[in-house]
């Protein structure tokens, strides 16, 4: 295979202090209930970003099957994580707010805000769609945005991830990755100024340029009537200079979105493509091809750097369970990894739900 295909987005990535609290809160809210992985191990490979010590974690990633990717919901086990010591505003350098989608925003609000305080009222966002914002306990901020594509019909009103704000400094430079390397090549809106849905948040009653971009070509691979379709809106703040979210000594792990992550097939073609950008893989887990086992799951991860040093994750499923109790799993090497898989494997995966008490 000369081409590489990017599936989707499979997960952001959020570090924590208590995974296990957070996880039953994001599936209360968000209904990230199914257990696509879990894992207690050490993280050997990603040296460059735990100062070149492997450092112990508690990590699993959890999803919605109604459609869109998940979280990776991640926790130290044996460094004590450092929280963020300011508060994060609208633009500030990495991932900032993840995008949640919904069927039905009002229904959805209604729930939301009928069992939690920190609730926005709904706006209407730059395209003119309803929309409204999450604080989570731990001051991680989600937009919940109108979707109507229903993966599986679980009779909820949310469905997974389906995108993200990224604050950056410039613009036109980051462009690059997010257009030139992901994709992200049609702009759907591009806007200066102040803007109404922004107004509760911190930092909002700011200036802000905000870009919104999305696929021109859909995805492709294994995974992707899953995740769905996604976008990626960038913002530069105009008013101030923004503070990176993940500055020293602050690392790759602790308390807040700590990466976004594709779903690709064929990275040692991806691996070209990022190089001859100039953004060469920062880690990469299987140098020499191979796999890395992650609990039931294999695969091959990597990661970039876009230019404000905010993380893109890129991994390769190899195999996945498709019941963690009965110990099965699917090897992906076995078949056409550019079609989609069936419905059907996605319905086994109810029986890696987990409840929480």
């Amino acid at each position: 295979m000369d081409n590489y295909y990017l599936v989707g987005i499979q997960q952001i990535g959020i570090g924590t202090e208590d995974m296990k609290s957070s996880w039953k809160w994001y599936a209360d809210m968000f209904q990230m209930n199914i257990r696509m992985l879990e894992d207690d191990t050490v993280a050997e490979r990603m040296l460059p970003y735990t100062n070149n010590k492997p450092e112990k974690r508690h990590a699993c990633i959890a999803g919605n099957l109604q459609g869109g990717g998940g979280f990776e919901i991640w926790q130290y086990s044996e460094r004590k994580p450092l929280p963020i010591d300011f508060d994060v505003q609208i633009g500030d350098l990495g991932v900032f707010c993840a995008k949640i989608k919904s069927h039905d925003i009002t229904a959805y609000h209604a729930e939301l805000a009928a069992k939690y305080q920190n609730v926005s009222q709904i706006f209407t966002d730059p395209q003119g769609l309803p929309t409204f914002y999450v604080y989570d306990p731990y001051g991680n901020l989600f937009q919940v945005v109108e979707d109507n594509y229903i993966f599986i019909d679980e009779n909820r009103y949310s469905g997974g991830v389906v995108g993200a704000m990224i604050g950056v400094s410039d613009i036109e430079k980051a462009m690059t990755v997010y257009r030139d390397i992901l994709g992200y090549d049609t702009v759907v809106y591009d806007k200066n100024g102040t803007f109404s849905d922004w107004q509760t948040l911190r930092g909002g009653i700011q200036h802000y340029r905000r870009v919104l971009l999305c696929h021109s070509q859909p995805f492709q691979g294994p995974f992707m009537n899953m995740y769905g379709n996604s976008t990626i809106e960038l913002v530069q703040a105009i008013d101030r200079e923004p503070r990176k979210i993940f500055e020293k000594p602050r690392q790759w792990g602790d308390p807040g979105f700590i990466q976004i992550c594709f779903d690709v097939v064929n990275m040692r073609a991806l691996e070209k493509h990022c190089q001859s950008h100039g953004h060469p893989f920062t880690v990469d887990s299987c140098p020499s091809n191979g796999n890395f086992d992650m609990g039931l799951a294999s695969g091959h991860f990597t990661y970039i750097e876009d230019p404000d040093g905010t993380l893109i994750e890129f991994v390769e499923i190899q195999k996945i369970p498709i019941s963690n109790r009965f110990k099965i799993c699917l090897n992906l090497m076995k078949r056409d990894r550019s079609k989609a898989l069936p419905t059907f494997f996605f319905k086994l995966m109810k029986l890696n739900r987990v409840k929480f008490e």
